[in-house]
């Protein structure tokens, strides 16, 4: 899923990941994508981002290192297009 994701969220190319654990270097792969995806945002598509990311991680337990940059990217992504000053409800 992450490389599909990948090649429609960005033109770069897919990342060379060093050898190693095939777990460790989707991880990798995914924690990379999720920064991509969150510095290309826009306040127009912001909410698609959010959505797109969750749907990565939605089933993972809470520690996993991935959803938690996802948690954390969605809070980014919540400021994007919002007013200074404006309180999130």
């Amino acid at each position: 899923m992450a490389t599909a994701l990948w090649k429609e969220s960005t033109d770069e190319p897919l990342p060379k990941l060093p050898p190693g654990d095939p777990a460790e270097q989707i991880q990798e792969l995914e924690l990379r994508l999720v920064k991509v995806m969150v510095a290309e945002a826009t306040p127009e598509n912001a909410k698609k981002i959010a959505e797109r990311t969750w749907d990565l991680v939605h089933d993972r337990p809470e520690i996993d290192p991935v959803k938690q940059a996802v948690v954390k990217a969605h809070e980014d992504l919540s400021q994007l297009g919002r007013p200074k000053g404006e309180a999130i409800e």
